[in-house]
This record gives structure tokens, sequence and C-alpha cells, in this order.
């Protein structure tokens, strides 16, 4: 049978979410499809490819349209991200992975820097950008491999605060304010 790109995309997936990160080859999605590792090369040139095919997946699926306020919309970009990471396993270190090594996963970086921008940050909007980015990627790698090591019995399980997300990137969100306040302070002098 022949797959398509998407087919490909999507087995792999269901391969992260059942299995992790550490599981999904090349091989082990080649038998998933019932094909030869060598067939799926045809898609994807190797597996770091094939990663960002599954990141950009991972964030496609919990894309949305934003409005509202700078800090509003920065907000609803971090909180749909971490929603999107936690959907599948490992799906946290596949993303961030991904947009560390600069072969994709780009979309809630570009988001966020749009959003900075039209709250007035101007050339601060990419490094606060990137400083969100890396407290969503932390905290959701974090949350899925405390998740992990409870349930293989490695840790106990002691129950994490849910509020713990939003009050943290509530924190990094009035940094931001304060840094642009500062900004819009020097430059009325």
């Amino acid at each position: 049978m022949r797959y398509r790109r998407e087919d490909v995309v999507a087995r792999a997936l269901r391969v992260l979410d059942d299995y992790g990160l550490a599981d999904l080859t090349m091989r082990r999605l080649g038998t998933e499809l019932g094909v030869r590792p060598s067939a799926l090369y045809h898609h994807f040139a190797n597996k770091q490819s094939l990663l960002a095919a599954v990141a950009d997946e991972i964030l496609l699926r919990g894309r949305q349209e934003r409005s509202g306020s700078w800090d509003e919309r920065v907000t609803s970009i971090c909180t749909d991200l971490h929603d999107s990471l936690q959907a599948y396993r490992d799906g946290a270190e596949v993303v961030a992975t991904v947009w560390a090594f600069g072969l994709g996963a780009t979309q809630p970086h570009d988001d966020l820097v749009a959003a900075l921008r039209d709250g007035g940050l101007g050339d601060l909007a990419p490094v606060a950008a990137r400083t969100l980015l890396h407290f969503v990627y932390g905290h959701a790698v974090d949350e899925q491999t405390h998740l992990q090591a409870a349930a293989a019995g490695a840790i106990e399980d002691d129950v994490r605060d849910t509020d713990d997300f939003v009050t943290g990137l509530g924190l990094v969100t009035a940094g931001i304010s304060m840094a642009k306040a500062v900004r819009e302070a020097s430059a009325n002098r």
C-alpha cells in the first residue's frame, strides 16, 4: 500500500502517543505502516524531518485565530500551545527540540512576536517571545516527565497544582509588561 505524507505523520503521532519519543523510529513506523523503513524516505529525508512534520502537526491541531489586547493574545497563544504539547506523550519534547534545532515549529514564536510588537515591545519582542516559549516548553516537559515517572512507579505521584502554569505565565507576562513600561518611560524622557 502506498501512503501519503499526511498518513505517515498521522501514524507517527499515534506511535509517539502510544510508545513515546524514544520508540518513534523509522523502523517502528515502517512496521506500523506495513512498509520497509526505506519507503518512508520517499516522504522524509531523515528522522529529523519526520519529527519536524510531527511537531508542526501537533501545533497545527491547537492553532486558533486570536484577538484582543497584546497580553490577552500572548496568554491565549501560550495556553493553547501548552495544551497542544500536553495532548501527546512527549509532545513537549518533540516540539521544543524541533524548534531549538531550527527545523520547524516556528509558528508559536512568530505569533508571539507579532502580539508583542503590537503591544509596543519593538526589538525586545523576539527575546520576550523566546522567554515565553522557554517557560511553556520547560513547564510542559516537566509535567510530562513527572507523569511518566509516576506512571512507571519511579516516583510517588504527588499531585501538581494545576494553577501553577497559569500563575507562572502571569508572572512572565507581568515582567514583560514592566519591561515595556520602563522602555516607554525612558523613551518619553
